[in-house]
């Protein structure tokens, strides 16, 4: 999971810049999300044990976040669970 503030106003900006950014290998899923204060969310789903390396989406372009990006790992644990 990569989330990120962008500097006010710049949300639509780092939306569009979140969704050009391609990564490699592709994840079997990627959604993206928008919230207000202008927050940017995107959450990747990968056929991958927990530790394994994979590739992440990196710090947006100076001046575009207000803050660094914050990223989570999690891993299903089923229904009901």
């Amino acid at each position: 999971m990569w989330e990120a503030r962008a500097v006010e106003g710049r949300g639509p900006e780092l939306l569009a810049w979140a969704r050009s950014r391609l990564l490699s290998p592709a994840p079997l899923r990627r959604e993206t999300f928008s919230a207000p204060q202008d927050r940017v969310l995107v959450i990747t789903w990968w056929d991958a044990p927990y530790d394994a390396p994979l590739p992440e989406l990196p710090e947006p372009d100076e001046g575009l976040a207000l803050r660094a990006v914050h990223r989570w790992r999690f891993e299903a644990v089923g229904e009901g669970a």
